[in-house]
């Protein structure tokens, strides 16, 4: 398939960004080779992050942190240390006062970096007397906004299932629902209900589906909501099964069905 030269094809569009940042396996990769020799939109968005990367690294593009912008990181972590919380405050007051050390000593933007880093791992703790479903939409949101939704970028269900091996104590069933309308995006590991967990990325059309799975010898079935997302639950198999998405309930139901039904019962 060849692009339009004014743009990058849509379709490739993860694996462009697993390849511009040599994410991608050997397979994937040539796969992509091979689209990028035929493809003259892929291939200019390609050296334009290429430039860009190119143009970040300079020094010439990084500017100290000046004096008036720590001190309004200094107040703003204060305000967040003193706000009643369940977090301990010693831990974190420590991580955050070497991250500040960080903002005096470096340049503007790898500081700013490491600060949002820092503050990312201590908002993301779960807190206690957080459910399981909060926490399964956390996960979910944070992998939208944390630019790390999926480990493996891939819709090959023979190249996400076997990336699991070695990352996580069980095998989780992975299916390609793209005849349904459901193509797979890939996989990542997360961490939810105090475990270690896999976690299957779906794709409807602009929408995102997560599909948390995780060993469970309970049978549960349940379909909630949280803070507008969607949440649908099912045993199968010996598996947990967990769909977040903002899909409409229907459409996820269709989803839980097909998936259900290509799986082992």
């Amino acid at each position: 398939m060849t692009g339009a030269a004014e743009g990058p094809c849509e379709e490739w569009g993860i694996l462009l960004h697993g390849y511009a940042d040599g994410e991608l396996d050997a397979a994937n990769a040539l796969r992509f080779e091979q689209h990028l020799a035929g493809c003259a939109g892929c291939a200019a968005e390609l050296e334009r992050l290429e430039a860009l990367r190119q143009a970040i690294a300079q020094d010439s593009v990084r500017w100290p942190a000046s004096p008036a912008l720590r001190e309004r990181v200094t107040a703003a972590i204060a305000r967040e240390v003193v706000r009643p919380s369940s977090l301990p405050a010693v831990p974190i007051t420590a991580m955050l006062s070497g991250l500040l050390d960080y903002v005096r000593r470096w340049s503007l933007v790898p500081a700013l970096a490491v600060l949002a880093v820092g503050l990312f791992l201590v908002v993301s703790r779960p807190e206690p007397g957080q459910t399981l479903q909060d926490e399964l939409v956390a996960s979910h949101v944070r992998s939208l906004l944390a630019n790390h939704l999926t480990d493996v970028a891939t819709s090959d269900q023979h190249t996400v299932k076997p990336w699991f091996n070695g990352k996580i104590d069980f095998s989780p069933p992975v299916v390609d629902l793209a005849a349904r309308g459901f193509p797979l995006v890939g996989g990542r590991v997360d961490y939810v209900g105090g475990r270690v967990v896999a976690a299957l990325i779906y794709r409807r059309h602009g929408h995102i589906i997560n599909l948390f799975v995780w060993p469970s010898t309970a049978a549960s079935s349940a379909t909630t909501e949280r803070e507008g997302y969607t949440l649908v639950n099912w045993t199968q198999a010996g598996l947990n099964f967990w769909i977040v998405s903002d899909l409409n309930t229907v459409e996820i139901k269709e989803f839980q069905e097909d998936f259900a039904e290509a799986t082992p019962k």
